[in-house]
C-alpha cells in the first residue's frame, strides 16, 4: 500500500510541532519524524483525506503561525528506501541497541536487536516504542505469555522473547507487518513468536501475563475491555501511543474494567502507562 507523507515547516518550531503531532496522531497518522524546522507525518493512503488538514486545531494553527504544508505520495516500492535513509541506531539507555542489518554491530551497547523496518511502524526511534522497550527492560522478569498488539516490526515481541517470554502472540491489522515481524523474528533467532494478521477478536480464548499495546488513544480505549478479559489475575498491561495529557483519561477508562494504575513513563510529551489486573 502506498503511503502519504505530510510535511509541516514552521516559522516558529515550538510549540507548534507538538500541537500538530498530537492532532495528526488523533487522525490516524502513525509515524512522525522531527526535522530541523518542522515535522514529517506518515499515514496509509487509503486513510488520508486532504480535508483532514483543514479542520479543528490544524486550521486554527494556519492563522497563528507562518507555516508551509506539503503532501507527497510515497509508492510502496520506495518505502524501504525512505526508512533506510532515516534509520539510525537506537539506544535505550545502556541496556538495548536497535540496529538495522546494514549497521556496524560493534556499536551495540547492551542487548542487540536487529530490525529491518520495511513498511512497518516500530523501529524504536519514536518516543512511544522507546518507552515500551524501557518498560520491558526495567521488569525484573518478563512473564511467560505475552501479547504484542499492533506489533509493527515485531520489535517489542522480539525484546519480550529475548528477556524471557516463552509464548508471544504478535498481532497487526496490516499483512506486511505480520510478514515483517516473521522476518525480524528470524533475524533475531526468536522461536517463540507467533505472528497473526487481524484485529482484537484474535485474542479471544487466549490469556496473557503481559499485554503490550502501542497504538493510539482511541483504539486503546476501545480495546480495554478485551484486554482485561484476556489478562490473568495479576497480569500487566503496558500502553503507549498517546500524550501525557491523555493519561488521566485512559486510567479512568481502564478502572471500569478492573485495571489499576501502576506506573508512568514519559518522554518528550509522550507517555506510557502500566496497569495491573
Amino acid at each position: 500500500m502506498d503511503r502519504i507523507k505530510v510535511t509541516y515547516i514552521f516559522s516558529e518550531l515550538e510549540p507548534w510541532n507538538e500541537v500538530v503531532i498530537a492532532a495528526l496522531s488523533e487522525l490516524g497518522f502513525d509515524s512522525f519524524v522531527e526535522i530541523e524546522s518542522g515535522i514529517e507525518a506518515y499515514i496509509n493512503e487509503n486513510e488520508f483525506d486532504t480535508d483532514l488538514l483543514d479542520v479543528g486545531i490544524l486550521k486554527e494553527i494556519q492563522e497563528l503561525v507562518q507555516l508551509h504544508v506539503s503532501i507527497e505520495k510515497i509508492p510502496f516500492q520506495n518505502w524501504n528506501a525512505v526508512w533506510e535513509s532515516d534509520f539510525k541506531p537506537v539506544f535505550v539507555e545502556d541496556k538495548l541497541t536497535i540496529i538495522a542489518p546494514f549497521h556496524d554491530p560493534s556499536i551495540v551497547v547492551g542487548l542487540p536487536i536487529i530490525i529491518q523496518p520495511q513498511m512497518s511502524f516500530g523501529t524504536g526511534h519514536h518516543q512511544t516504542t522507546w518507552m515500551m522497550s524501557k518498560i520491558l527492560l526495567d521488569m525484573s522478569k518478563v512473564p511467560t505469555k505475552v501479547l504484542d498488539m499492533g506489533t509493527g516490526t515485531g520489535v517489542l515481541a522480539i525484546i519480550s522473547e529475548k528477556l524471557g517470554a516463552e509464548n508471544v502472540l504478535a498481532i497487526d491489522i496490516e499483512p506486511w507487518s505480520v510478514e515483517n515481524t516473521i522476518e525480524n523474528a528470524e533475524r533475531n533467532n526468536c522461536k517463540n513468536i507467533i505472528s497473526k494478521c487481524g484485529d482484537i477478536d484474535l485474542i479471544k480464548g487466549h490469556n496473557f501475563d503481559l499485554i503490550l499495546a502501542n497504538i493510539n488513544k482511541n483504539i486503546l480505549k476501545s480495546h480495554l475491555e478485551d484486554y482485561s478479559s484476556a489478562m490473568n489475575q495479576g497480569a500487566k498491561l503496558a500502553l503507549s501511543g498517546f500524550f501525557e495529557t491523555d493519561v488521566d483519561e485512559l486510567i479512568s477508562e481502564a478502572t471500569k474494567f478492573g485495571l489499576k494504575f501502576d506506573s508512568l513513563v514519559t518522554k518528550e510529551t509522550w507517555a506510557a502507562i502500566i496497569l495491573i489486573k
